[in-house]
């Protein structure tokens, strides 16, 4: 199948466009005819025209040469604020370039090393037991729902410092943010501001009892003072904001994207069921695989060339994550999906740079987890019915996958 890739008829970042999942036809098309195209959106909330950036090599460029290629200019999104914005503080930790991104980022940084990610592994392997039993138990499940959201909502919800108990607030409210756009959950237009508005206050009101009561968390880490820094109000309100929904969303979306993987390849399954060490191969290849971020913004800070394509100051450079990821160049049969995969360099995380993903060693840990778990203790996974996914070009998201398991014998 080939596509129109006139500026009239061209749509790679409006959310219909994403009601079945990325575009990969399209992106295949634009690698190899258009790898840096002009684009625009055919929904009214995208009135800035963009860069398309498809390829992988090209991808890994932009993410690492922040000089040149901005988050702050624009910020990291596609939307209707596209103008310049100046108050630093005004803005999400992805919206920032260094050094205002490198404060914020050194500043939680510490609760998510890898030497901190060892140290909660057997607790995180208890609560995925369970879920994973709990799941064996009922046999039908509505395997989101009651497996790929809880462990990630549990580990957030411990590390930031929210009671675990209120941890289905926090899914309530991402999926309001995240699914605005998606006619499911789009009831009220205006119920992703609204979900913020209640994170906030919640999130304010955990900082009240924390500077009462401190505690070894993140939340009090970030209302802590810090060689005579501290955040405001509104930077703490942001930070919470970023941390419940990329520290829930994505991962949950991974897991999802991976049993559908592993339910349409069967062998790779059983691969994986016969030969634990394959495990952290498998979870690199399904984030290659599933890749749950879209795209992220960026804004040219001087003219620049790329493939001979003029770029000018200002103008917004959108890299496509999908894309690269099934990229030929980078990946030996980009279009299959192989767990013993190696190398696995993807870019689901991030090309590098300063922007590469805060919860990596976090997503990683538990995903590694609950598949060492599920394919030790499930003899077999099969859908009860179809998939849903999220429309959303910004989150390759799954709502649904109902399936029946079956326990290892």
């Amino acid at each position: 199948m080939t596509y129109d890739l006139s500026f009239d008829q061209l749509d790679v970042i409006s959310h219909v466009s994403y009601k079945d999942g990325p575009p990969y036809e399209l992106y295949r098309q634009l690698r190899a005819e258009a790898p840096v195209i002009r684009c625009r959106g055919m929904e009214p909330m995208y009135t800035d025209e963009f860069w398309a950036i498809t390829r992988y090599a090209d991808v890994v460029e932009v993410s690492r040469k922040f000089q040149t290629y901005s988050s702050a200019k624009k910020g990291s999104l596609m939307n209707e604020q596209a103008t310049e914005i100046d108050n630093d503080s005004a803005r999400l930790m992805i919206d920032l370039d260094p050094p205002a991104h490198t404060r914020l980022k050194t500043l939680v940084n510490r609760g998510f090393t890898p030497k901190a990610m060892r140290m909660l592994e057997a607790h995180f392997r208890e609560v995925a037991v369970q879920l994973i039993e709990e799941a064996l138990d009922a046999g039908s499940v509505e395997f989101v729902d009651k497996v790929s959201a809880e462990l990630p909502l549990i580990a957030i919800a411990e590390l930031v410092g929210i009671p675990v108990e209120d941890r289905r607030k926090v899914f309530d409210w991402s999926n309001a943010m995240i699914g605005s756009n998606d006619p499911e959950f789009n009831a009220d237009p205006e119920a992703g501001q609204i979900a913020a508005t209640e994170l906030y206050m919640y999130s304010n009101q955990l900082a009240l009892e924390r500077r009462q009561n401190p505690k070894d968390d993140i939340i009090t880490t970030l209302i802590s003072e810090h060689d005579g820094d501290v955040l405001t109000e509104h930077e703490f309100d942001l930070f919470m904001l970023l941390l419940a929904v990329a520290g829930n969303e994505t991962t949950r979306n991974a897991i999802s994207h991976g049993v559908v993987a592993m339910i349409e390849n069967r062998d790779q399954w059983r691969k994986m069921q016969g030969d634990p060490s394959l495990v952290p191969g498998a979870v690199e290849e399904i984030l290659r695989w599933a890749t749950p971020v879209n795209y992220f913004r960026r804004a040219a800070t001087c003219d620049v060339e790329l493939h001979g394509v003029q770029i000018k100051e200002g103008e917004s450079v959108t890299m496509f994550y999908p894309s690269a990821n099934r990229d030929e160049t980078a990946f030996t049969n980009a279009d299959v999906f192989d767990i013993t995969r190696s190398p696995n360099h993807h870019v689901t995380f991030g090309g590098g740079g300063p922007h590469f993903c805060l919860g990596a060693n976090l997503a990683r840990l538990e995903m590694r987890i609950l598949f060492e778990e599920l394919s030790r203790r499930t003899a077999d996974i099969e859908l009860t019915g179809p998939v849903k996914k999220l429309q959303s070009s910004f989150i390759h998201g799954i709502k649904s996958l109902p399936v029946q398991l079956t326990r290892r014998g």
